[in-house]
């Protein structure tokens, strides 16, 4: 790939454009994306008209941009995530049909929880989380999870790193994570009262197949809520999908 003269690549150019956009941030003007990418304005112009031709980026009538549908019909192809969620939807159904709150599937991404998949009902309790977000591991229930059933290495990291509190109720001690960590791998499931919001509370699991932990399933419930049918409805239904996943 050919550099900038600043001596970015255009595979570093495109990763800093395409990483501008959040669940929450889909739709930005070529300015917007230029500033918060790094690039003075008339390279990122022309840049994202590249794109857009190639159908990575796409324009609306009002000229802003947005992510390409040949972004995303290239990232799912042969998609391990994909078939992860293919084999997890029927399971994730039932336990969002049962327990009527939020039902999650997190995959562990570049030491945080990246969400592949979120059912709800209107009324179901509050959540931030958003299809392809991302919560840290420390404080997000399914994060706690393929924390504690991850490498070492990532343990040690994140216990050395900052655990910032999103709630008084975040652990944030280093020593009190890793007596959570053993206590979820000892109960094979996290309860994360108010961890990311005061009035919720996340339930998950873990989701294995023949290579170990893949993934964890949650449920996010009311804080005051009773937590034991949440927890009896994600194992069976990660028992169903670490099933299809190895049949």
């Amino acid at each position: 790939m050919a550099n900038s003269p600043s001596g970015d690549s255009v595979t570093e150019r495109l990763l800093r454009v395409l990483e501008t956009f959040t669940p929450t941030r889909t739709v930005q003007t070529a300015s917007e994306i230029g500033r918060r990418a790094g690039l003075p304005s008339s390279t990122a112009h022309r840049f994202i008209g590249e794109l857009v031709e190639t159908g990575l980026l796409e324009r609306d009538e009002d000229q802003r941009v947005r992510v390409g549908m040949r972004l995303w019909e290239l990232a799912t192809r042969s998609s391990a995530a994909l078939r992860l969620r293919q084999a997890a939807m029927p399971a994730m159904e039932r336990v969002q049909a049962r327990i009527g709150e939020h039902t999650q599937l997190a995959i562990l991404e570049q030491d945080e929880a990246l969400f592949l998949e979120r059912l709800s009902s209107p009324d179901a309790t509050s959540n931030i989380t958003r299809i392809a977000g991302r919560l840290p591991l420390h404080a997000s229930s399914s994060g706690l999870v393929l924390l504690a059933f991850g490498p070492a290495e990532l343990q040690e990291r994140v216990l050395a790193g900052p655990l910032v509190a999103l709630t008084r109720a975040t652990i944030t001690d280093p020593a009190a994570l890793r007596r959570k960590l053993a206590e979820i791998r000892r109960l094979g499931h996290v309860v994360a009262p108010g961890f990311i919001e005061d009035v919720a509370t996340g339930l998950a699991v873990p989701v294995r197949s023949r290579e170990g932990v893949v993934a964890a399933l949650s449920v996010i419930v009311a804080r005051d809520a009773p937590v034991q049918p949440g927890l009896d409805a994600l194992h069976r239904a990660a028992r169903d999908i670490q099933a299809r996943l190895e049949a």
